[in-house]
């Protein structure tokens, strides 16, 4: 089943992912993408999703920051503490990175039954609900 399931996973997004506009390494997607997933994000929470030296996590965020794709703000309750946020082109480069594309999955869908649509957002739903 897990098989089945990564095999379907990759075709799909193989299929209907976006066209990729700018080049961008898998370690800076995971960075952008746990900025986006989490509540409040420092480096040495990058450094430890991708198991990196802060030193090197703290590289790859003034990358990210002279791309225009990431800023810092210091926390208001702890001035040490720094949080990422991505900015609104962070979010667009994480977008078009991570997601189908919107008109070639409207366009897969429309050759389904509203019933079977219904069936696949429950499916995801469920899914994405136990991952957490």
């Amino acid at each position: 089943m897990i098989k089945d399931i990564n095999n379907y996973f990759t075709s799909i997004f193989y299929h209907l992912h976006t066209t990729h506009e700018e080049s961008i390494s898998h370690q800076s997607v995971r960075i952008l993408q746990m900025i986006q997933k989490e509540d409040e994000v420092t480096v040495r929470d990058i450094a430890g999703l991708l198991n990196i030296s802060q030193n090197t996590a703290s590289e790859h965020i003034k990358k990210l920051e002279r791309n225009g794709w990431v800023k810092k703000e210091r926390a208001i309750d702890d001035q040490r503490k720094v949080h990422l946020h991505l900015t609104a082109e962070g979010l667009h480069v994480l977008k078009k990175n991570t997601e189908l594309d919107d008109e070639k999955l409207q366009h897969a869908l429309n050759q389904l039954s509203e019933e079977d649509q219904q069936m696949i957002l429950q499916a995801f739903r469920l899914l994405s609900e136990v991952s957490n």
